[in-house]
């Protein structure tokens, strides 16, 4: 019997999703047609993998660490021809199944534990985007960093996350999801987002994409100060000033009072000291 004595293992952030009511939310938010190939991250026992194969998309690809849960799936799934999986730590293998056809479109529930570095080479980050953009992205997160990522400019959750993943792509919340929804139960809540990474036509330069992430960078790490003390550093008051009419905000304001296209004009119209430019 596939799994048979396998336990979930918290040092892999292993916890099972069992409701159906989500696994069918994820599914639906992924909109799969005949055409789509989904990359699946950390499939644990399948449970999202098997109605991933019930739907009409060409291929699944997943992609697990843990090898007795490689073990279990190869077994679960040995009759689906759509069906390919590759065992290692998906920060540092290559992402492309067997047939050479990369995946458009990410469905998972990710560990928690490689949020961040998995977003990034997923998306992308400010000046570096992957050189392939996925069309897609359906994830369960932890609830926290979930509403870190859709938070709105002027609450408190709002952070650099926030408008860094709001620039490379269209984010928006699917549901919630309660640790009793799991086996073994988390300590903490989650929640599915769809993530819609902006095509290539509409990417930002990346010269400039580098000048609002240092401007993110120095503002958020003071996030309790007022721009005209956070930034200083990066040129003068008058500079300041100017940008900050332009994008229409005041220097007396915090940086999670600024919203994504705020920021954007600062950029635009920031021309950085020379120091700092020779680092960008």
């Amino acid at each position: 019997m596939p799994f048979s004595g396998h336990i979930a293992r918290k040092r892999l952030g292993q916890h099972w999703l069992k409701d159906v009511s989500v696994l069918e939310s994820i599914v639906e938010a992924a909109d799969l047609q005949c055409g789509d190939r989904v990359l699946e991250v950390g499939p644990g026992r399948g449970v999202l993998t098997e109605r991933l194969l019930a739907s009409q998309v060409a291929a699944v690809h997943a992609v697990e660490l843990d090898a007795d849960l490689v073990v279990g799936l190869k077994e679960r799934f040995a009759s689906q021809p759509r069906f390919t999986l590759q065992q290692g730590d998906v920060l540092s293998i290559p992402l492309t199944p067997p047939c050479g056809i990369l995946s458009n479109k990410v469905v998972a529930n990710i560990p928690y534990n490689i949020t961040g570095p998995l977003l990034e080479r997923l998306v992308g980050r400010l000046g570096k985007p992957i050189e392939r953009t996925y069309k897609l992205l359906v994830l369960l997160l932890q609830k926290e960093v979930a509403e870190r990522i859709l938070a709105r400019q002027g609450q408190s959750n709002f952070s650099a996350l926030s408008v860094r993943l709001q620039l490379l792509a269209k984010c928006r919340s699917i549901c919630q999801v309660p640790p009793s929804c799991f086996q073994p139960r988390p300590k903490v809540h989650s929640q599915v987002i769809s993530i819609e990474p902006v095509d290539e036509e509409h990417r930002l330069d990346s010269a400039l994409a580098l000048r609002v992430d240092e401007l993110l960078r120095k503002a958020f790490t003071s996030r309790r100060k007022m721009l005209r003390n956070s930034l200083r550093e990066l040129g003068s008051l008058n500079e300041l000033e100017g940008c900050a009419k332009n994008a229409g905000i005041s220097l007396d304001q915090r940086p999670q009072e600024v919203s994504p296209q705020e920021w954007l004009v600062m950029a635009k119209n920031f021309n950085f000291s020379n120091e700092v430019s020779k680092q960008l």
